[in-house]
């Protein structure tokens, strides 16, 4: 059931364009359970809103992200917020990935 629930549990939608989503799987691998998850281009001032669409997600769960923002862009910077608080960010080139794991 956890893993159904998972298989979901992120989407950023926008106006359609030409651009292509991004979509690959994150797999949290940390010990901690990750309450919110934030993108944007590189360069943006602002995260924007929170794109999980579960309360959270436990260590050892991962699931498909999408990214449909109609930008033609590749790098992203994420932000990871757990249940206690803490923060983790990264820039990551999205067209190239397949996978994103989330460690400690």
């Amino acid at each position: 059931m956890r893993f159904a629930l998972a298989a979901a549990f992120v989407t950023l939608i926008a106006t359609p364009t030409l651009a292509e989503d991004l979509v690959f799987t994150l797999i949290n691998d940390s010990s901690h359970t990750i309450v919110e998850m934030y993108v944007s281009p590189v360069g943006e001032d602002q995260w924007g809103e929170n794109i999980l669409m579960v309360e959270g997600v436990e260590s050892g769960v991962s699931g498909d992200v999408t990214i449909a923002d109609g930008l033609a862009v590749c790098d992203y910077d994420l932000r990871f917020v757990t249940e206690d608080g803490s923060e983790a960010t990264q820039t990551q080139d999205l067209c190239v990935l397949a996978d994103f794991t989330v460690t400690d």
